[in-house]
């Protein structure tokens, strides 16, 4: 009587279970890095999923791990697909249950002094599986600049899931966005800090957060400058931190400084937001006569500490991401 369970069970014997996975309502996949210690949540046009990425390698847009296309399911669509494949697995054992009971039931005789009859009862009887739903829309889209395809992500990406290359022009402008975003939640996090904290702590943590604006700055200008200039050869150690080395090294590559893009009092202004930076990282912000003397700067005294303002962050944000487009635009990346 247990024919049909018996055929049911060996017919499940390696049998592989499809699960569909929705796109959303763009048209984006979502995708997860398989990586233990980034597990960044993305998503990607199905399209180019289909048409552009390969089997072979698929890379995360924050951390670059590479590994082939069946692994970047994510953590909600791998616990649905074991959830479906199981629903699909007890529905055939429950409905080979109620085929071989009913079939058990026929052959009983009807005029028998004794009489037996099998009922299955409760259990599973859907054998098909329901697609996986897509996660909310991503507002951050992005086109590869190198391979076209399409991706989404929360935040930042610096790298193309698609063909992993590097875009500094992306990078470049999320940096500034990112340091932008500090500046802007200044008054949040003081408002936050100062009630859980106290005034002390939330103004010394605010004065972090202005200083360290400077240090991204200028380091995200130092890694787009670097990016753009491998085409023309390899710049000094570190050279994209001083402006005027900087400048030198463009003006031989394109014909152009920096002066081409900033006016004389605006490149004044840069060299001494980079000249505070500097102070920052090196002396903690004490004065020295090295920082007189370079910056230019005669509002602080030798021995006074630097007070960063938000004007200051203003400043560095205007003239880097002025300064940036026209490089862009000359190095023909625009």
């Amino acid at each position: 009587m247990f024919e049909d369970l018996i055929k049911t069970l060996g017919n499940l014997n390696g049998r592989s279970v499809s699960v569909n996975i929705e796109a959303d309502e763009k048209g984006y996949l979502d995708k997860q890095c398989p990586a233990e210690n980034c597990e960044f949540l993305f998503k990607v046009n199905d399209e180019d999923w289909k048409n552009i990425f390969t089997d072979e390698s698929v890379w995360c847009p924050m951390c670059r791990h590479e590994a082939p296309s069946k692994q970047w399911f994510t953590v909600e669509q791998v616990k649905h697909l074991k959830s479906e494949a199981l629903t699909v697995v007890k529905g055939e054992i429950n409905n080979a249950l109620r085929s071989g009971a009913q079939k058990f039931n026929q052959r009983q005789p009807r005029n028998s002094f004794i009489s037996m009859s099998m009922e299955v009862k409760g259990g599973v009887k859907r054998t098909y599986t329901l697609p996986a739903k897509a996660a909310e829309v991503m507002q951050l889209e992005i086109q590869c600049e190198s391979c076209s395809s399409r991706f989404a992500v929360i935040g930042s990406a610096y790298f193309c899931p698609a063909c992993g290359v590097n875009s500094v022009v992306r990078t470049f402008d999320d940096s500034l966005r990112k340091i932008r975003a500090k500046k802007d939640s200044e008054d949040v996090v003081r408002s936050a800090l100062t009630e859980a904290l106290g005034r002390d702590e939330a103004e010394l943590t605010c004065r972090s957060l202005r200083e360290t604006c400077l240090t991204d700055g200028v380091t995200a200008f130092q890694k787009y400058c670097e990016g753009l200039y491998e085409g023309y050869g390899k710049p000094p150690f570190n050279a994209f931190q001083r402006i005027e080395e900087g400048s030198n090294l463009w003006k031989v590559a394109l014909g152009d400084g920096y002066e081409k893009w900033l006016s004389s009092s605006e490149l004044n202004e840069l060299k001494i937001q980079y000249q505070k930076r500097h102070l920052l990282a090196h002396q903690e912000g004490i004065v020295d006569e090295r920082y007189v003397k370079n910056s230019g700067d005669v509002s602080y005294k030798v021995g006074q500490r630097l007070v960063v303002a938000t004007g200051d962050v203003e400043a560095l944000l205007m003239l880097l991401g002025k300064l940036g487009q026209g490089l862009k635009v000359a190095c023909g990346r625009a």
